[in-house]
């Protein structure tokens, strides 16, 4: 019995048509994403399916430990076909999950298999995807190709060296862009050690000493500058809470030097440190036409025995809540207005209960100047990429900002076959343009009514982040 079929989630003449006319033919601008460039580059083909597909994927690992599946068939030592096995047992439990949908639109659009996937099937399955992993077309590069992908930015720590990125540019034979995103992690990082370790690898990589604060800035500029040189556009920051405060010139060297001692910053002296290390960045990345990724509200790690047994993003995350965001967020916003250091701005946050607060927050910065919605409330992010969450996001941009400007979905993704997680969302959201067409509340205009679908799927983010 076939499950996804051509319609699948289209529920109006309207939706399908605005659809399979538009939303289906739009290339894929994939401008956040957790892809790994060397394996892009190197374009091994992968081994098996489950190195395909489970590899990384903590959203799968943490359903199969809620289906009772023992971490030796999720993270350990188990063959690659028991852990298979496992996954597709557990995909029967994920009926109302998201995940239940992604699955079996990546079976449908990739490998032709329109039967749900389950513990009977898995090895029919098993057998007939794996001879097709050894074929050029789903090679990492041959899957991006079939996805229809026009760009890629990928997500890099400041002192990368971007070799990869460079190889890919150099390739006349592969036509997707792969691009850079600046994400400096270390350059907030509370942590004496930690941020020891990061200011000796910028200073070994910019030939320059760095005693003071400025000569930090001056360091962290460079590498801005690097990426930039190496087709990078954008920037991304993940942040569990929006903290401003200000500081002085006085404050802020002081502060450099107890870090550069080791010391571990805490409380408000962390949060006027990083206030400042964010209007600095704010800052560079303005004067080069960037755009600034905000995604906040993880609350990350939170299983401290299985952080020491497994380490990070392994699935051990949740949404964080945030009763103070408002004074914070625009407080920030207003800081880098009056520096004149207000670049393009995504904001995404993962409490959904904050959408109008952040939403309405956006919307009092929007500049004008030639570009559209400069600040841009972001698409459904990690718990919130869910239909449910896809129409929360909509509605609250439509409600407080200009819905036909929106910049799209992303994948924010270490996987090769996400990308239909673009094709879940354009399915939500003709869908969701149709409901509002046959209610009567936006107008039956097909020409006003392609050109809303064609931005959101495409143009937009194509204009916006002038690559």
């Amino acid at each position: 019995m076939a499950f996804i079929d051509r319609d699948f989630l289209l529920k109006s003449d309207c939706a399908r048509e605005l659809y399979h006319q538009v939303a289906a033919l739009a290339p894929i601008i994939d401008y956040h994403c957790h892809l790994d460039p060397r394996v892009i580059a190197e374009d091994r083909p992968f081994a098996n399916l489950t190195e395909l597909w489970l590899a990384g994927d903590h959203y799968k690992w943490r359903a199969m430990r809620a289906n009772g599946i023992p971490e030796e068939f999720i993270t350990g030592n188990a063959c690659a076909m028991e852990k298979f096995q496992a996954w597709a047992q557990t995909v029967e439990a994920c009926v109302g999950n998201p995940l239940y949908h992604w699955t079996h639109l990546e079976l449908k659009f990739y490998f032709g298999i329109t039967e749900p996937l389950n513990g009977q099937n898995w090895r029919g399955v098993w057998d007939r995807v794996n001879p097709l992993l050894q074929q050029p077309s789903f090679s990492p590069r041959g899957l991006i190709r079939q996805s229809n992908v026009e760009v890629i930015c990928t997500t890099d720590a400041p002192t990368d060296s971007l070799e990869y990125h460079q190889a890919l540019r150099d390739d006349a034979d592969f036509a997707t862009r792969v691009l850079p995103t600046f994400r400096p992690d270390e350059a907030l990082e509370a942590d004496g050690d930690v941020f020891r370790r990061f200011i000796a690898r910028l200073e070994q990589l910019n030939g320059a000493a760095i005693h003071r604060f400025d000569d930090y800035l001056a360091a962290l500029d460079a590498r801005v500058g690097y990426f930039h040189q190496h087709g990078g556009r954008l920037s991304d920051h993940g942040l569990t809470r929006i903290a401003y405060l200000p500081s002085t010139p006085m404050e802020q060297e002081a502060l450099f030097q107890r870090k550069r001692a080791g010391d571990a910053l805490a409380g408000d002296d962390q949060v006027r440190y990083q206030s400042a290390v964010l209007l600095a960045l704010a800052g560079f990345y303005a004067k080069r036409g960037w755009t600034m990724q905000i995604h906040f509200g993880a609350l990350r790690n939170a299983n401290t025995r299985m952080f020491q047994q497994l380490g990070a993003n392994v699935g051990y995350d949740s949404i964080c809540d945030q009763s103070d965001i408002a004074p914070h967020l625009n407080r920030l916003f207003d800081a880098m207005a009056l520096r004149d250091a207000l670049p393009k701005i995504i904001v995404y946050n993962l409490d959904p209960s904050l959408n109008d607060v952040v939403a309405s927050t956006l919307a009092n910065f929007q500049t004008g100047g030639g570009v559209k919605s400069n600040m841009q409330f972001g698409a459904g992010w990690w718990f919130n990429d869910t239909r449910r969450g896809m129409i929360r996001q909509l509605t609250t941009l439509a409600d407080h900002g200009l819905l036909m400007n929106f910049v799209g979905m992303l994948t924010d993704s270490r996987s090769f076959i996400s990308y239909t997680r673009h094709d879940y969302f354009r399915r939500i959201l003709c869908d969701l343009i149709g409901e509002w067409v046959t209610a009567g509340h936006i107008p039956a205009d097909q020409a006003l009514l392609e050109k809303l679908i064609g931005n959101i799927c495409y143009q937009n983010a194509k204009v916006y982040f002038d690559f």
